[in-house]
C-alpha cells in the first residue's frame, strides 16, 4: 500500500468519522448528563464497536475477493453510488442534533458496552464499511496487510473523534447544540462524500 493510498483513506474517514450519526447522538447525550468522565468509557465502547464492525466487513470482502474479482468490481461501484447516495441525504439532512442528558448512574462499564452495542450492532455501519473499503484496496497487494492497516486507522481515528465530542459536549454544550454549526457540518461532509463517490466512479480498478 503506498503512502497516497492511506493518506486518502485517513483523511476520508476522518471526514466521515467526524459527520454526527447514531453513535456520536449518543456519546454527547452521556457527556451532556455526566461530563466529561464519560469521555473515556464512551471513546472506548465506540472503538471496540467499530472494531466489531469493521472486521465483520473485512471478512466478507475478504470472501468476495476470493470468489470473483468481477463481483468486487461491481461492489465498488455499488460503493461509490451508496456514497454519494450518503452525501446527497446528509446535505438535505439540515443542522438537528437532538441529544438529550443522560441522567442515570451508569458505571463506566455500563456507559462502554452501551457505546460498544449501539456502534457494533448498527446495520449502517456494517453496509457502509462494505461499500466504503474497496474503494482503497488494491487487489493485487496483499488484502490482509491492507484491512489490518486501514482498521487500525480507522478505530483510532474513532476513539479520538467520539472522545472530543464528549469533552466538547461537557464543556461547550452549545457548540454541539448549534444548528447553524450542525448544518455546516453536514453540509460539507455531505458535499466531500459526493466527492469521494464520484472520484471513486472514475478511478481505475488496478
Amino acid at each position: 500500500m503506498s503512502f497516497e493510498t492511506w493518506l486518502a483513506f485517513a483523511a476520508a474517514s476522518t471526514i466521515l468519522i467526524v459527520i454526527p450519526g447514531p453513535t456520536i447522538l449518543l456519546v454527547v447525550s452521556y457527556a451532556l448528563g455526566k461530563g466529561w468522565r464519560s469521555a473515556l468509557p464512551m471513546a472506548v465502547g465506540v472503538a471496540l464497536g467499530d472494531c466489531a464492525a469493521m472486521t465483520a466487513s473485512i471478512v466478507g470482502l475478504g470472501a468476495l475477493l476470493t470468489a470473483s474479482a468481477t463481483l468486487y468490481t461491481i461492489l465498488k461501484w455499488i460503493g461509490a453510488a451508496y456514497l454519494i447516495w450518503l452525501g446527497i441525504k446528509l446535505w438535505r439532512a439540515g443542522g438537528t442534533l437532538d441529544a438529550r442528558p443522560v441522567d442515570s448512574d451508569a458505571s463506566p462499564v455500563k456507559m462502554l458496552l452501551h457505546a460498544f452495542i449501539v456502534t457494533a450492532l448498527n446495520p449502517k455501519g456494517l453496509t457502509f464499511f462494505v461499500a466504503f473499503l474497496p474503494q482503497f484496496v488494491d487487489p493485487n497487494a496483499d488484502f490482509w496487510q491492507q484491512m489490518l492497516i486501514f482498521e487500525a486507522t480507522f478505530i483510532g481515528l474513532a476513539f479520538l473523534n467520539a472522545f472530543s465530542y464528549a469533552v466538547l459536549a461537557s464543556r461547550a454544550r452549545n457548540f454541539v447544540r448549534s444548528e447553524k454549526l450542525m448544518t455546516n457540518i453536514n453540509r460539507a461532509g455531505g458535499s466531500l462524500l459526493i466527492g469521494a463517490g464520484v472520484m471513486a466512479a472514475f478511478a481505475k480498478v488496478r
